[in-house]
């Protein structure tokens, strides 16, 4: 299997791949016990976290969606489709980051449920960070 395959099938993972992370998303606001939560929280804060949760939500639609339509594009290395690969890779790549340095371990709730959830999270996130800016540094550099 040549590099160009494994792009092919990476991306059409890639893609299906962020509407797997919404499954986890929209589990979120009953596992965090957010109803109680953010009850604490004023008014406008509480209104606040649901925007930054449903922008954030519609990020990783648009990714995977754009990924899917523009998958030739992507495997072709159009400049705006690198572009876009660029930002996906980037996004994931910042929220790495975010998990490693700012989160600690006893900030991530307790039981073998969210750690196993963890760790496949951070997995995907690993592999959608490679995927994409792999995609670019094989255009960029490999091409």
């Amino acid at each position: 299997m040549n590099i160009e395959s494994c792009f092919n099938l990476a991306l059409w993972l890639a893609g299906i791949g962020h509407f797997c992370i919404l499954g986890a998303s929209f589990q979120v606001p009953l596992r965090l016990n957010w109803k109680e939560d953010l009850e604490k929280l004023a008014s406008f804060n509480r209104k606040l976290m649901w925007v930054y949760g449903t922008f954030t939500v519609g990020m990783i639609v648009s990714f995977g969606v754009l990924t899917l339509i523009l998958h030739n594009e992507l495997l072709r290395g159009d400049r705006a489709a690198l572009g876009l690969a660029c930002l996906i890779g980037g996004f994931w790549t910042a929220r790495l980051l975010v998990d490693f340095f700012y989160f600690s371990h006893e900030d991530w709730p307790k039981g073998r449920f969210f750690v196993v959830g963890h760790c496949m999270l951070t997995g995907l996130f690993i592999a959608l960070a490679l995927t994409y800016l792999g995609l670019v540094a094989w255009h960029v550099e490999f091409r």
